[in-house]
């Protein structure tokens, strides 16, 4: 594995922590992107992910801002998808690189001891990006989803395949996932999930956001009077 610095270790364990990770809707006006996020850490979700494509770096920049002020309030980690110079700007915890973004070490050098995230798509890119040192991977899509076009589902046979690997580095499953099929990417060995429309789409996403985090962590046994 490379020897390049990680994440600082109070993120790493916060990182660690992370069962539900809800990355916002990249075709939302900005409005409705700030409703979601509040949605979220109000619902539950440990980390949020801003998630935009293509509009102007400015809207971006004043979105990342307020989205940065509620997730530091609500103690939710808050990663920003591609632009590490916007994370950079807001003051994140970290961002998100895809296979065709950054390198992981480039992201580091520019940024060190905050969170790198990447997606990974088969086995192979999950070991490489372990070994380029992401503090995190995604996994999947597990399920076809229109946030993916073009990308084929990998199935739940990926999920077991990384669990089995162990690769000692916080991951979350990710790709069509939603209260209909959480449980069997859980039971497949995801130890966090991470969503897009179960929760922007829904007609009450605190609810589902809570939904979701229930399914991953089952409500403990009630213990028996003495």
């Amino acid at each position: 594995m490379t020897d390049t610095p990680t994440a600082a270790p109070r993120l790493r364990s916060r990182l660690a922590a992370v069962r539900l990770y809800v990355v916002t809707d990249a075709g939302h006006e900005p409005g409705r992107v700030l409703d979601t996020v509040r949605a979220a850490c109000a619902g539950g979700a440990d980390a949020v992910q801003l998630r935009r494509k293509g509009d102007q770096g400015l809207e971006t920049l004043r979105l990342a801002e307020a989205c940065r002020e509620v997730t530091a309030t609500a103690g939710v980690l808050f990663l920003v998808d591609d632009r590490v110079d916007v994370a950079m700007a807001v003051d994140a915890d970290g961002v998100h690189l895809g296979q065709d973004d950054l390198p992981v070490a480039a992201a580091r050098r520019l940024w060190p001891q905050r969170i790198v995230g990447r997606s990974t798509h088969s086995l192979g890119q999950a070991i490489a990006a372990w070994r380029e040192g992401a503090d995190y991977i995604g996994v999947g899509p597990v399920y076809a989803t229109p946030t993916k076009p073009g990308r084929p589902p990998v199935g739940v046979e990926l999920i077991r395949g990384v669990a089995e690997v162990g690769l000692g580095i916080p991951w979350v499953a990710i790709g069509g996932i939603d209260a209909s099929n959480a449980s069997a990417v859980v039971a497949a060995g995801a130890p966090a999930l991470a969503v897009v429309r179960a929760v922007t789409g829904a007609s009450d996403p605190a609810a589902a956001a809570t939904e979701l985090r229930r399914l991953v962590v089952p409500a403990a046994p009630a213990t028996a009077p003495a």
